[in-house]
């Protein structure tokens, strides 16, 4: 019979492989999940929505997409009524050397953007500064906002 020591050894022992396994797997599955998730823009044919804040103001909407690395020419911007779509694609850059590792998306890029009014598609204004594209989409007159002056109530006739 083995003393009671040596068998609480072992079971402590077995005990503390099994959650250091189970850690492995774990680890090894979150692995994979990583590897899935960084081929998502791949396997959607290399087409993403880019990062992009929209803005109303009295005067339209303001609508700012982050397309670091695209050309002016290679950005496509049109208008169906209130939907906005832009549509961006950053190419591959000759390479002189062996790329080792990719961590930037290359590819189309795609946003569409409901605007919350409609614009005047015929005075929309674009432009790209540092990576951001910048689109101005001002109101119709009909549907900015106006302040409306409060006149002062003239005196009650008296008699």
């Amino acid at each position: 019979m083995e003393p009671p020591s040596l068998r609480n050894h072992e079971t402590s022992v077995v005990a503390l492989e099994e959650p250091l396994a189970e850690l492995g797997r774990l680890n090894r599955r979150l692995a994979t999940l990583v590897e899935s998730w960084s081929q998502l823009p791949q396997l959607l044919n290399g087409r993403t929505s880019p990062l992009a804040d929209v803005e109303e103001t009295d005067e339209g909407y303001l609508v700012e997409i982050e397309l670091p690395g695209v050309d002016r020419d290679d950005i496509d911007i049109d208008i169906v009524g209130r939907q906005l779509f832009v549509h961006a694609e950053r190419k591959e850059k000759q390479r002189v050397g062996i790329l080792r590792r990719r961590e930037r998306t290359i590819g189309e890029f795609t946003h569409e953007v409901m605007l919350p009014g409609a614009g005047r598609g015929d005075a929309i204004e674009a432009t790209i500064d540092a990576g951001v594209l910048t689109v101005r989409v001002p109101k119709p007159e009909h549907e900015k906002r106006r302040r409306i002056p409060i006149g002062a109530q003239s005196p009650p006739d008296a008699p």
